[in-house]
């Protein structure tokens, strides 16, 4: 049975797996995220960082209505990958001592996290117009555009303005 809770057979079976998946993931963004907020020092990652809390309620939301619409209870398994990557970036943000140091760790564990999200979003789309779950596409590619919109907002941060600080830390 590996990873998953039971026999996956079809390409349904695995769809509902990973909204599952997903649905986990997002839960537990919503838990790390009001960590990095704290942690974060400049004003405008703390910003971007608590809009997008605000942007993972309203997938967790979405992802409800997707279940519903696919008429399965919202049901979330365990994703290793997610925390994995949370735990990363917990250890590494705990290493760093310098501020600007910080902040640029903070972005890059960020980043990681939107782009597992936007690799399982898009496999999600595809597999919904596959199987022809045509209502919850518009849910899950409301969700993948925000996702690629915080990854571009991050990226924006991290090159104006967090990596340069972080390389002029510490003299």
């Amino acid at each position: 049975m590996g990873l998953f809770t039971k026999d996956i057979e079809t390409l349904d079976d695995l769809f509902l797996h990973q909204l599952q998946d997903i649905y986990y993931a997002e839960n537990q963004i919503t838990k790390a995220l009001p960590k990095m907020i704290d942690k974060a020092t400049a004003p405008e990652l703390k910003k971007s960082f608590e809009t997008h809390l605000r942007e993972t309620e309203g997938q967790i939301a979405r992802l409800e209505q997707a279940f519903e619409a696919l008429d399965q209870k919202p049901k979330a398994v365990t994703c290793p990958a997610i925390d994995g990557i949370i735990k990363e970036a917990n250890e590494v943000a705990g290493e760093v001592a310098d501020k600007a140091v910080l902040d640029a760790a903070l972005i890059a564990s960020a980043q990681a996290v939107e782009h597992y999200e936007i690799t399982r979003y898009g496999t999600l789309i595809a597999w919904a117009q596959q199987l022809g779950h045509t209502q919850v596409v518009p849910l899950l590619q409301a969700t993948l555009d925000e996702e690629k919109a915080t990854d571009d907002k991050l990226t924006t941060l991290a090159e104006s303005k967090a990596n340069r600080k972080a390389e002029l830390a510490g003299g």
